[in-house]
């Protein structure tokens, strides 16, 4: 399947409605904001914070892992993105800032506020929602990969119509094992299974880093990589050579989310 996106490299989906390429929603009315809460410091929300924008959201990101708070509701947010991290979703000792995030992801999934979960947030959603996750589970992945999306994508309002298969940057050695119950399974890769569904009709999770670019893998550790028999520089090279294919194609998801977020403002 091939991706045909018009000049802005955004592809529309007639289920979703088309965004703006301004910070600000109809009229005068400020851009509605989605939380984005961040787990270490290499973990930000990268290039999306720009593509999101493009699509007419912005992004209050809370640094969790400095200790920043986390507001009690998503009242004053449209919609909620939980970013990666070396973490597990309920690994509350090491980092006590995932059980009020959640928390925050329940009540999204009960109010129907649109969630997006990269990585460790994927991994939440998919707990939060029923599923489970293991540690160290199966092969880990690092650098690009191809994923596979599945006949279910064919109709999501943030997958229809990408490639059948795309590269993406993958980071992680512990996995999802059971999605919940009811999920719609999205794509997977060779070594591992669950890399995107959805839960309800606006939960989106992912395995990869659609938010990540090239030169995020300059800042990963390499004594971790080395111990898997990864070498950072050709995870870099490889990535730089996949970019132009990937970008695009997360570029149109990111839009498609925000124009979720708008949607779901407008019918609020």
């Amino acid at each position: 399947m091939e991706i045909r996106p018009a000049a802005s490299h955004a592809v529309t989906n007639p289920r979703v409605p088309s965004a703006p390429c301004a910070g600000h929603d109809d009229g005068d009315t400020p851009a509605p904001a989605v939380l984005v809460v961040q787990n270490s410091a290499h973990s930000g929300p990268g290039r999306w914070e720009r593509w999101l924008a493009e699509g007419g959201v912005r992004v209050d990101v809370v640094r969790g892992d400095l200790g920043q708070p986390l507001p009690g509701r998503l009242t004053e947010h449209g919609g909620l993105i939980v970013l990666g991290g070396a973490l597990l979703p309920d690994d509350d000792e090491r980092a006590p800032w995932l059980a009020p995030t959640r928390a925050l992801m329940r009540q999204a999934l009960d109010t129907g506020v649109p969630v997006f979960g990269i990585c460790l947030g994927g991994q939440m959603l998919a707990q939060v929602a029923g599923g489970a996750v293991e540690r160290d589970h199966g092969e880990p992945e690092f650098g690009s990969t191809t994923l596979t999306l599945r006949h279910e994508a064919a109709d999501d309002p943030l997958f229809a119509r990408l490639p059948e298969r795309v590269p993406a940057i993958e980071n992680h050695v512990d996995a999802i094992v059971r999605l919940p119950a009811g999920a719609r399974w999205l794509a997977s890769s060779e070594r591992c299974p669950y890399q995107a569904f959805r839960v309800g009709d606006a939960a989106w999770g992912v395995q990869f880093h659609p938010e990540g670019d090239p030169e995020r893998i300059a800042g990963w550790y390499e004594e971790r990589l080395a111990r898997h028999g990864v070498d950072r520089e050709a995870l870099h090279r490889a990535a730089v050579r996949d970019d132009a294919a990937a970008a695009p194609v997360w570029r149109t998801v990111a839009r498609r989310f925000a124009a979720v977020v708008r949607a779901g403002r407008r019918a609020a």
